[in-house]
């Protein structure tokens, strides 16, 4: 390969694992200095946990670019330090002495655990149960490109909740358009990369409905405006 080549492709693949940490190093930044996390929800890092295991297992069934392997892990890692700070502050400001625990199996209180080592625990439980369900069922096309399809439609689906917030509240306040602007580049970033390095089509399809979902939400904000209400950086 020619050199010049060779380094747009380096610097692309280098993009993709990193790139999609990103968007939420403002927000890792924002909750530290304020020392609150109420503005910042902790179900965006399960979707992207469930999304993000879910490929794992899927390259084992279909072993599409080491590249995005490494996305999936450094994902993990990102949510999971931003479980573990949101965890640390919660528990610094919290008044009540109500805790709530992982093992009370309580569907109230989903993903409103007390301790980071409860989101530990979960995830551990999510995937010994994806080891033995895959382990099962490996050899089987239909269960392989479940998974796949399953893994980036479940990150695909991240800006669902903002918009529906959005569209009920017929406002954008307290949404970080820095955030949606990250997600946007990102998303036409990686979905150009899926369709030029023939990636699953599971990828490119699902990363095309992200791109409309950005896009979706940047309507809202010329439609309804931000209003006066601190936005969240």
């Amino acid at each position: 390969l020619h050199p010049a080549w060779s380094l747009l492709s380096w610097t692309s693949s280098f993009l993709m694992v990193f790139g999609g940490a990103v968007p939420y190093i403002p927000q890792y930044r924002h909750i530290q200095r304020s020392g609150n996390a109420e503005g910042f929800s902790t179900r965006v890092c399960l979707l992207m946990l469930l999304a993000s295991i879910l490929r794992l297992f899927f390259w084992f069934g279909k072993h599409f670019e080491l590249t995005l392997l490494w996305q999936s892990i450094v994902l993990i890692f990102t949510m999971l330090a931003l479980l573990n700070l949101c965890c640390a502050v919660q528990q610094s400001s919290r008044m009540s002495t109500s805790r709530h625990f992982f093992t009370d199996f309580d569907p109230k209180y989903f993903w409103a655990w007390s301790r980071f080592l409860d989101y530990i625990q979960f995830c551990l439980a999510f995937t010994v149960l994806c080891l033995f369900v895959t382990y099962l069922l490996i050899d089987s096309q239909l269960y392989v490109e479940t998974l796949g399809f399953l893994a980036v439609l479940i990150e695909a689906m991240l800006g669902v909740p903002q918009l529906f917030r959005n569209f009920k509240n017929k406002s954008t306040a307290g949404m970080s358009v820095k955030m949606v602007l990250l997600w946007t580049v990102g998303d036409i970033f990686k979905t150009t990369y899926f369709i030029t390095n023939a990636a699953p089509v599971q990828f490119w399809v699902c990363g095309t409905v992200q791109i409309c979902i950005d896009i979706a939400i940047f309507l809202q904000v010329f439609i309804y405006g931000q209003g006066e209400h601190e936005k969240y950086i």
